[in-house]
């Protein structure tokens, strides 16, 4: 049964309450809401939206070409069959997206263009009250929650990171960072300097060769490619029998799954076998008309950084066809005409594009605050990367990078669920996470251990990031195989929670 609870107003303030708010309509939001409705229907719910509509990062990224780099069988939900070619762009993930939106019948419960700006935890009323700007308005908004699902990602929408270049405003031309790429932009025929490697350069590249004069792609350091076919064998063959959708994606859901473990087990146990195979795959595509050994060969381990999935070797087109070229080397300064190089070598563009990464945004750059008391996550400790020692009610999805980000947003929507209903039987309003006794005298350690995976834009805001302990529940391992255990095995009945 499913009861739809209404928020309850007419405070004297005139603030609305929802037992339940999720930040942020994404991926993360959405499926989060989808369990949240099918486990918990006696909540009230509310999900804020900061864009104009849902979807999260494929409807602010618009860069020619953008796709996902995971497959969708994994990369979407369990509950919702995919039935399309593994690898998708952004506007079938968000009809995708449409869809279950229409099928839970979310859309009612969804503020578009509400930006949480400050959230304030009143211990005494045990709530979390949330100050919200209405972007259409202007106006200033109050909401009161018992607990905060915070879905909004881990990066700023409205702004990528782009390094400070020497000479960055002596350039001449357009510079273009994907993540705000202009709809009008021109590149007819122009020469293009993408600098970057990783997945969003990857996708740009093959899609604006043709139409462009030329491109050259410009990286620090070499990346690892996964190219494949976009397509399924099982899944196929499974359509072609008639058999039933949900049953397909189940099936090749876990087929593909029990697949990546497998490689990701070789990548950690035989590095440089995998890696030997990872470059003869993109040298069988390249040819030998490309410098393998300088372009394409990581000074990393495989998966220490995202791999990006190359669907039928499409980004290695334009570089064997000589519409594309690659260099490996760092900018000394900006020109006028384009950029020069360590090496002395002078490259010029028309247009420069900062395929450079993202900037990290802490649980949405929010002022968070217990009992008006700032709140410094840094200063906490993450317990499985969700919650924060000392936070109250507040859970923070963080997905994977090694395997698809939606996974973990099911496993913690599984957690979250568990327990809120678990708080209802025990009459119980709040919960913190503490270290326990002999926790206490653990070092505290930087967020994400760099030799296990050191992606820039974590690395550039360590910082701001919670601290992490040398125990799995006191860290997030981007270990799905390991957490699809461990997490449904949580008890509550762990010193570490505590209930009032």
């Amino acid at each position: 049964m499913n009861i739809e609870v209404q928020p309850q107003t007419g405070t004297a303030d005139d603030v609305q309450y929802f037992d339940v708010i999720i930040v942020g309509a994404g991926i993360s939001g959405i499926g989060s809401a989808h369990y949240l409705k099918k486990d918990c229907p006696q909540l009230s719910y509310l999900l804020l939206e900061t864009q104009e509509t849902f979807g999260g990062t494929w409807h602010t990224h618009r860069y020619p070409g953008i796709r996902s780099d995971s497959d969708l069988y994994t990369f979407g939900f369990s509950f919702k069959p995919w039935v399309e070619a593994p690898v998708a762009t952004a506007d079938r993930i968000l009809a995708y997206l449409t869809a279950v939106i229409q099928e839970d019948d979310l859309e009612k419960h969804i503020r578009y263009r509400h930006r949480v700006l400050s959230a304030n935890w009143d211990s005494k009323r045990k709530r979390w009250n949330l100050a919200v700007r209405n972007e259409q308005s202007g106006e200033t908004v109050r909401f009161e929650t018992n607990f905060l699902w915070m879905c909004q990602g881990y990066y700023r929408h409205d702004e990528g990171y782009t390094p400070d270049w020497p000479g960055i405003d002596d350039f001449k031309g357009q510079i273009v960072h994907p993540q705000t790429w202009p709809s009008d932009l021109d590149y007819e025929g122009k020469n293009i300097l993408v600098i970057g490697s990783g997945a969003t350069a990857a996708t740009l590249v093959p899609a604006i060769a043709d139409k462009a004069g030329h491109v050259t792609m410009l990286q620090r350091s070499p990346t690892y490619f996964n190219p494949g076919t976009n397509a399924d064998a099982l899944a196929d063959q499974l359509r072609a029998l008639e058999i039933d959708e949900n049953w397909i994606h189940a099936i090749v859901r876990k087929k593909l799954l029990k697949e990546q473990e497998g490689r990701l087990s070789r990548a950690q146990n035989e590095p440089d076998v995998v890696a030997k195979e990872m470059i003869a795959a993109v040298q069988a595509h390249l040819g030998p008309s490309v410098d393998i050994a300088t372009h394409f060969t990581p000074r990393y381990r495989p998966w220490q950084q995202r791999v990006a999935f190359i669907p039928e070797g499409d980004f290695f087109e334009p570089f064997r066809k000589g519409k594309a070229s690659i260099v490996t080397d760092r900018i000394r300064k900006f020109t006028a005409e384009g950029v020069e190089l360590e090496s002395g070598r002078a490259v010029a563009a028309d247009i420069i594009v900062t395929a450079t990464g993202f900037r990290l945004c802490v649980l949405g750059d929010i002022a968070f605050s217990i009992d008006g008391a700032a709140l410094n996550l840094a200063d906490t400790v993450t317990y499985h990367g969700m919650m924060f020692t000392g936070v109250p009610n507040l859970v923070w999805v963080f997905g994977y990078f090694r395997s698809s980000w939606t996974l973990r947003v099911e496993l913690i929507a599984e957690f979250v669920c568990r327990l809120l209903n678990h708080m209802r039987a025990i009459g119980k309003e709040m919960v913190t996470t503490e270290l326990r006794p002999q926790d206490k005298d653990e070092p505290q350690l930087p967020w994400i251990d760099d030799d296990n995976f050191n992606p820039g834009y974590l690395m550039r805001d360590m910082h701001l990031m919670p601290k992490r302990l040398n125990k799995p529940e006191w860290q997030h391992t981007q270990d799905y195989f390991a957490e699809c255990i461990r997490l449904p095995q949580i008890s509550f009945s762990d010193p570490a929670f505590h209930f009032s």
